[in-house]
C-alpha cells in the first residue's frame, strides 16, 4: 500500500491514488475521525470516470501511524502539502470537509497556491464556531470545551448518539439504512483517542477569517442546512462571504454528512467545479 514518511518528524502516513495519472487531480482532505473511506460515493465515480483522486489518512486517522504529536494545524497543513510534494501534484482541486477545511485554508496560507488551482469547502469549520475578539458572535468556547469532555469520557457513546443529527436522518430524503449508519460510527472509532482529542482542542480556538480573505483562487462552499456539528451561520456563511472568489451551494435538508446523504450532488457540484464550469 502507498505510504510516505513526513520530513518534519518521520511520521508514515497512508494514501489512495485512484485514476488514471494523466486526468485532471482532485485531493481529498478527511474530516476528523474518518480516513479516506469517507470519500467512496465521490472518490469511486469520479476517478471512474478518468479524475485522478487522491487521498490522505491523517496522522492518528486509517492507515497513518499512530503519534503523539503533530496535531497543530500547521504540521497537519503541511502533512497535505507533504503529499502533495511526494507525487509532484500541480493544477488540482483541493477538496476538504469540516475540520479539514481548516487544514486546506491554512495549506494555503502557509505555501501558497502554486500547486492548486481551486477550492472546495464541504461543510467546512472553517473560519471557526468559537466566540473570538473580532467573532462576539460565535458560540462560547466553555461549551466547546465541554463537549470535548464528554467526548472524552466515551467516545463511542459522543458517535452512537450524535448520528442520527451528522445525517440529519430527520430531514426529507435522508434515508440511509441502519446498517450503513453503524458503519459509519465504527469508521469514527478508527481514529485514535489521541488525534480524535487533539482534534477536538482546534476548534475551540480555531479561527482562520483573516487567511480566508487572502485566498486567491475560486473557491467553492457547500453547507447544509441542518448542520448540527457545523452550523451554517456559524460557518459556510461566513466563509463564502469572507473569501474573495467563492461559489456558494446551500444544500437544503443536509447535516453534516452530506457526503453520504447527498452523495450525487455533491459529486456532481465537484466534478462540474473541477472541469472550470
Amino acid at each position: 500500500m502507498p505510504y510516505f514518511e513526513t520530513s518534519t518528524d518521520g511520521t508514515r502516513l497512508h494514501y489512495v491514488d485512484y485514476g488514471p495519472r494523466e486526468g485532471r487531480t482532485v485531493v481529498f482532505v478527511n474530516s476528523s475521525y474518518f480516513g479516506t473511506e469517507m470519500w467512496e460515493f465521490q472518490m469511486l465515480p469520479l476517478a471512474a470516470e478518468g479524475y485522478r483522486c487522491v487521498g490522505l489518512d491523517r496522522r492518528g486517522h486509517g492507515r497513518s501511524d499512530d503519534v503523539w504529536g503533530g496535531f497543530d494545524l500547521d504540521t497537519l497543513a503541511g502533512d497535505v502539502g507533504a503529499l502533495l510534494d511526494h507525487l509532484d501534484l500541480t493544477d488540482i482541486t483541493l477538496v476538504g470537509h469540516s475540520v479539514g477545511t481548516a487544514e486546506v485554508v491554512r495549506y494555503l496560507t502557509l505555501h501558497g497556491s502554486g500547486r492548486v488551482a481551486r477550492v472546495a469547502l464541504v461543510a467546512g469549520m472553517v473560519p471557526g464556531p468559537a466566540r473570538s475578539a473580532d467573532y462576539p458572535e460565535g458560540v462560547d468556547p466553555a461549551l466547546i470545551e465541554a463537549g470535548n469532555e464528554v467526548f472524552r469520557k466515551d467516545r463511542p457513546a459522543f458517535f452512537a448518539n450524535g448520528a442520527a443529527g451528522f445525517f440529519a436522518l430527520d430531514r426529507p430524503g435522508n434515508d440511509i439504512s441502519p446498517a450503513h449508519v453503524q458503519y459509519w460510527e465504527h469508521r469514527c472509532t478508527g481514529a485514535t483517542a489521541r488525534a480524535a482529542n487533539a482534534l477536538g482542542e482546534l476548534i475551540v480556538t480555531l479561527n482562520l477569517a483573516p487567511e480566508l480573505t487572502k485566498i486567491d483562487v475560486p473557491v467553492l462552499v457547500v453547507h447544509g442546512t441542518h448542520d448540527v456539528s457545523a452550523p451554517i451561520a456559524l460557518t459556510g456563511e461566513r466563509a463564502a462571504r469572507l473569501i474573495p472568489d467563492s461559489t456558494y451551494h446551500v444544500y437544503e435538508n443536509a447535516g453534516h454528512g452530506l457526503f453520504v446523504t447527498h452523495a450525487d450532488r455533491l459529486t456532481a457540484d465537484l466534478r462540474e467545479f473541477t472541469s472550470g464550469r
